[in-house]
């Protein structure tokens, strides 16, 4: 976990291809002192870290992103308004290569939308 503390995994499903996670953003955590003190918002690159930290588990290696060719920021993710982060994928992998197409939501507004591509290490 790249931030200690920042958020525990509710509830995880499979679905054939499809994993689902519910994750529980700390809104206590100190990243959100100074991003932002009145207006917690979670930094993309954080979002986009909880998806290569699902792939991780569930891939059960560490990965390394290699690209990411669709990232859309959608919505703003703010643990004041909901705590409960949903996260989506697909994974597949061929030859120690790992492709995921996620999206995340708060509530029903969906906050990012991701493709990426990660190697195993």
């Amino acid at each position: 976990m790249l931030l200690k503390d920042f958020y525990t995994v509710v509830e995880s499903t499979q679905n054939e291809e499809e994993f689902t996670s519910v994750v529980k953003i700390n809104k206590a955590h100190p990243l959100y002192n100074g991003h932002f003190p009145d207006r917690p918002v979670t930094p993309g690159v954080i979002l986009m870290q909880l998806f290569k930290e699902e792939a991780e588990r569930r891939c059960n290696c560490k990965l390394r992103l290699e690209t990411a060719a669709n990232v859309k920021f959608m919505a703003v993710v703010d643990p004041n308004i909901c705590e409960l982060l949903t996260l989506q994928s697909t994974i597949t992998s061929e030859e120690g290569i790992f492709k995921l197409k996620g999206i995340a939501k708060q509530n029903d507004t969906i906050s990012l939308k991701i493709s990426a591509t990660y190697k195993a290490i």
